[in-house]
C-alpha cells in the first residue's frame, strides 16, 4: 500500500512540475525569443554541469568507499583481537582446570 501512495505521490510531483513549468513559460514577462534563447543557453551548459555533477559523485563515492575498506579493517582488526583474547582466556582456564585435577589426582594418590 505504501509503494502505491509514494508512486500517486510521486506522479503527482512531476505533474505539478510539467504544469508549472508550462505556466512559467505562458505567463512569462519576456518575449518568445527570449524565452527560448534562454532555454537554448541552459541546454548548452547542461552537459558541462552534469559533467561536474558526475564528476563531484564520484569523488564523494570514491571518499565513502575509502572511509567504508578503512572502518571496515579497523572492524577486523578489533575482532581479531577479540578472538585472540578470547582464545589466550580459554587456554587458561584450560590450563586451571587440568592443574586442578593433577592436583586432585596427586591427592588421590597420597592418600591411597
Amino acid at each position: 500500500m505504501a509503494k502505491r501512495d509514494s508512486g500517486v505521490f510521486l506522479g503527482g510531483v512531476l505533474l505539478g512540475t510539467a504544469v508549472g513549468t508550462v505556466m512559467g513559460l505562458l505567463f512569462a514577462p519576456r518575449s518568445g525569443r527570449d524565452t527560448r534563447q534562454i532555454l537554448k543557453k541552459s541546454a548548452e551548459a547542461l552537459p558541462e554541469l552534469v559533467e561536474d555533477l558526475s564528476s563531484s559523485l564520484q569523488l564523494q563515492a570514491d571518499r565513502l568507499s575509502v572511509s567504508a575498506l578503512n572502518q571496515w579493517d579497523e572492524t577486523l582488526e578489533r575482532l581479531r583481537s577479540a578472538l585472540q583474547e578470547g582464545v589466550e582466556a580459554a587456554s587458561a582456564q584450560q590450563r586451571q582446570t587440568l592443574q586442578s585435577f593433577a592436583v586432585e589426582e596427586e591427592t588421590q594418590k597420597t592418600i591411597d
